[in-house]
């Protein structure tokens, strides 16, 4: 059972981490004021693969429909994947995935829409920059160098993510040790100083929830992994870069409440300060947001 006694001695064991404060700047024309408030970012699956049926959008209008929607709700970038990380779902090639993104894109992106391409392919995300994705969500590490390449001749922002493996696709078993946050804290150095150097301005950090790897597959061991990252996500803060958290959805746990998921988990990730919420459900997440801000 998570406690107080669980809070206080994280802010014990780390206190100067607490106070740990992130690079702010403007996407968009938007300002992103991530150490004063959180933003929101919507997701947008064009992969019939995906599990969160809410977010599958089969054909470009809906897709398009649906980003408008999450930006009236509050979204601040919207974020657009063609390929379920799923073990059991079907690859999809640049070919498929510039085909079902690029049209979406192109149509959000004119309308003055932040918009973030999940992808670990360079050819879709080149693709998907000209196109108007001003955000690259990097789920490889494989090829990362081109990757930020890419993203600084094209300003565009990168998340790193987190992954074991060439990319979300192609891992095995998370290994992290007790401390799953100093594996990731020396992983997230290398590949912003990787990111820096090539010329990337805008970085955001994201731990990745461990949905894809084998030994993650029982409930109660990856959400005991999810809510301890969720909680110490404070101490990533001290690279300087703003925390992005994809949000769980422990289906086991809420069964037929399962939308209710990522609202309970927005909490713990926002006590441990995260700064950007990847979110299927951004209505109640942002009405989650907005109470615990008048806080």
């Amino acid at each position: 059972m998570l406690t107080l006694h669980h809070l206080a001695e994280l802010k014990a064991r780390y206190p100067d981490a607490l106070s740990a404060q992130v690079n702010e700047f403007t996407l968009g024309g938007r300002e992103f004021r991530f150490n004063s408030r959180p933003e929101i970012m919507g997701v947008i699956n064009l992969s019939p693969d995906s599990w969160y049926r809410e977010s599958v959008c089969l054909s470009t209008d809906d897709a398009i429909r649906r980003g408008r929607v999450l930006a009236a709700q509050g979204a601040s970038i919207l974020d657009i994947g063609a390929e379920s990380t799923l073990a059991h779902a079907a690859r999809a090639e640049d070919v498929l995935q510039n085909s079902r993104l690029l049209p979406v894109i192109r149509t959000l992106a004119q309308e003055g829409l932040a918009v973030s391409v999940e992808t670990y392919l360079p050819s879709v995300a080149r693709s998907c920059f000209e196109a108007g994705a001003q955000v690259l969500n990097l789920t490889g590490v494989e090829g990362s160098a081109e990757m930020f390449q890419l993203a600084a001749e094209k300003d565009a922002a990168v998340i790193i993510c987190f992954v074991q493996g060439a990319h979300v696709r192609a891992v095995g078993d998370l290994e992290l040790g007790k401390d799953p946050i100093g594996a990731m804290y020396e992983f997230f150095a290398r590949q912003a100083e990787l990111a820096t150097r090539a010329g990337v301005r805008r970085l955001l950090i994201d731990p990745g929830l461990g949905f894809y790897y084998k030994n993650l597959q029982d409930s109660s061991l990856r959400i005991r992994h999810q809510m301890s990252v969720f909680l110490n996500s404070f101490r990533l803060r001290t690279l300087g870069h703003p925390v992005c958290q994809a949000l769980p959805h422990a289906f086991e746990c809420f069964g037929e409440e399962v939308r209710s998921a990522e609202p309970y988990f927005a909490v713990l990730a926002a006590l441990g300060k995260t700064d950007l919420f990847r979110t299927h459900e951004v209505a109640r997440v942002k009405a989650v947001l907005d109470t615990l801000h008048i806080f």
